[in-house]
């Protein structure tokens, strides 16, 4: 495929239009991501069939109501036109939203083909890089959300979203564009599904989990002896890994996942006879088997595409805390929310005959201890932990978005989405999950592998299944 040309077209600042001023401070559960990677993702859309040869009908009624209706629904998530800024008197930094602060909107156009886009098999990584905006970083400030709307001509278009993560997790920012495209849906006439709740006193810090995070941000990478109070995105650890990389993703239907669970079911006790789940559940989650049954085929991949069985793997799943907090937080509490927690299997585990069903076992058990231990264990040595695992070669298999989202139902007028994509999956080694397209229970898994590795993890995964 020619390479993709991208034209700029406009470029709005979008404003509430408040006169406001609103300041936020930043939870532990903001700052454990103060300078990470932003959070990507596309919604492609298809023109309706009575438009589909109408060169207007994009300037003149989408780009309109997309903005008009933006604009209404940033009143209501006024900390998405703000900045996150450090004062120089306060000891962390902050969200604040100013009058006259806006949002970067980006109007574009593609010369791509609009059926190669939407393609679920491996394609180059780096193509969807052009369909998002930048997310503005420096030392001093840091934007909160920056969307690219891009033209297919005659065929569709995308809306590219770039969120800071240490503003809102997956639920937030869910939360935000669905309130979105409920308003240009109906023109302002209907309410959101939720309202964004922002009082952060519900998240209860004793032990001053803020001030330790912070302080862990201000090291210097290149010279622990120095600080810094920089809120510069860390762009070079976590730099799109697109080189000789593709962009996939897989099915798993609710008859696949039905498989897999009675599968460990049935190997449950032949397993890992040491684990700390001593009787076997009547079911596990969908999530359980999709994540131990694509982290294992991933590491097998890896380890026969590099020829070595010394390649070392562990799995971390992000837990939402609303309602696991003593007392609980409200659904619709707008900002981070979530713990990362690593799963007890052994480094070899992904790579062995069984792998799949021994993670399954250890992420049952993580999750049966959260109630035990409480969601909050290990969230001031994850920096810690990270370091160390690094140190030994291990690296981290994550897992982003979920099949709860419902991304597939956002909805800004057009029709739902005809493909759903989490670009940042190619900042690090990451199952991105959404529910399936179709809504029969089902799950989508994304991927950016090596392209000698997906084409052995295509063979893995679909072997598996039969």
């Amino acid at each position: 495929m020619a390479s993709p040309i991208i034209t700029i077209q406009e470029k709005s600042l979008i404003s509430p239009h408040s006169s406001t001023h609103l300041s936020l401070p930043l939870t532990f559960f903001d700052l454990l991501w103060l300078r990470f990677h932003p959070v990507e993702r596309i919604f492609f859309y298809s023109f309706p069939t009575t438009h589909s040869n109408d060169p207007s009908f994009f300037f003149d009624k989408i780009v309109p109501n997309l903005k008009t209706s933006l604009s209404l629904t940033l009143q209501k998530f006024l900390p998405l036109a703000g900045n996150i800024i450090w004062p120089s008197h306060s000891p962390k930094p902050i969200i604040q939203y100013n009058p006259g602060d806006a949002v970067i909107l980006l109007i574009a156009e593609s010369n791509v083909d609009f059926d190669h886009v939407l393609q679920n098999s491996p394609c180059d990584a780096s193509e969807s890089r052009f369909l998002l905006p930048n997310l503005e970083s420096s030392d001093s400030a840091a934007s909160v959300i920056s969307l690219q709307v891009t033209l297919f001509p005659n065929r569709g278009f995308s809306i590219g979203v770039s969120t800071h993560h240490a503003v809102l997790d997956g639920k937030s920012s869910t939360m935000f564009i669905k309130a979105w495209a409920t308003l240009c849906r109906s023109g302002g006439e209907e309410e959101a599904p939720l309202e964004p709740f922002f009082d952060r006193d519900v998240i209860k810090d004793p032990t001053k989990l803020d001030l330790l995070l912070t302080e862990n941000w201000t090291e210097d990478p290149f010279d622990d002896t120095k600080k810094t109070r920089s809120l510069e995105i860390l762009s070079f650890v976590f730099k799109p890994r697109v080189e000789n990389s593709v962009r996939a993703k897989f099915d798993l239907s609710k008859r696949d996942l039905e498989n897999l669970k009675k599968r460990v079911l049935s190997k449950w006790d032949e397993v890992d006879h040491d684990d700390e789940v001593n009787s076997k559940p009547h079911t596990v989650s969908s999530f359980v088997v999709t994540c131990a049954y694509v982290s294992t085929c991933i590491a097998r991949a890896i380890q026969q595409a590099e020829n070595s069985d010394q390649k070392k793997f562990a799995f971390g799943f992000a837990v939402d805390c609303r309602a696991r907090l003593e007392p609980p937080v409200p659904e619709n509490y707008f900002g981070n929310c979530v713990n990362l927690h690593l799963v007890d299997a052994k480094p070899e585990d992904y790579a062995k005959e069984d792998g799949y069903v021994i993670v399954a076992k250890k992420i049952v058990s993580k999750i049966k201890n959260l109630d035990k231990k409480g969601v909050l264990e290990g969230v001031g040595t994850l920096f810690s932990k990270h370091e160390r695992r690094a140190r030994l070669g291990i690296e981290l298999i994550g897992v982003a978005g979920s099949s709860r989202f419902g991304v597939y139902e956002t909805d800004f007028g057009w029709g739902r989405p005809q493909k759903v994509e989490i670009t940042s999956l190619d900042r690090s080694l990451v199952i991105g999950m959404d529910g399936s397209k179709d809504g029969k229970g089902g799950i989508e898994v994304g991927l950016v592998l090596n392209k000698d590795v997906m084409d052995i993890f295509s063979n893995l995964f679909h072997a598996g299944l039969i």
